[in-house]
């Protein structure tokens, strides 16, 4: 069984607004490739790890306006990858009439290719 390599880094997070795509990168860290799954894209390295993920629809998978998305506070994510699989637990903030709440969504899918198992921890500095 292959080790579960551990990251840990700082990142940023960015939302465009008219194509409703929410967007959690990793910085310092440059991709050279894309893996599209349902409706998320996943940023890989040079090595084959995680530096982001966008997912389109953000609004309507997060159950959120797009106004409010346009708020994100403060933010995590975690990616896992495992035998194959992909594990994202989003952490975020957003303000709603003036009330901070967390959101904590866990996106769970099948690679289309095979990726090394690793864990993948980022946040906001």
């Amino acid at each position: 069984m292959e080790k579960l390599k551990q990251l840990k880094c700082n990142g940023e997070v960015d939302y465009d607004f008219s194509h409703d795509i929410l967007f959690f990168k990793t910085k310092n860290r440059e991709y050279v490739k894309s893996m599209e799954l349902d409706n998320i894209t996943l940023d890989i390295d040079a090595k084959n790890y995680i530096t982001g993920i966008q997912i389109f629809e953000a609004s309507k998978f997060l159950q959120t306006s797009k106004e409010t998305l346009l708020s994100v506070q403060k933010w995590q994510f975690q990616s896992m990858v495992y035998e194959g699989k992909l594990e994202v637990r989003l952490v975020f903030q957003i303000k709603v009439r003036n009330k901070i709440i967390e959101k904590n969504p866990i996106i769970v899918e099948s690679l289309t290719e095979p990726l090394p198992n690793s864990e993948l921890v980022c946040a906001t500095v």
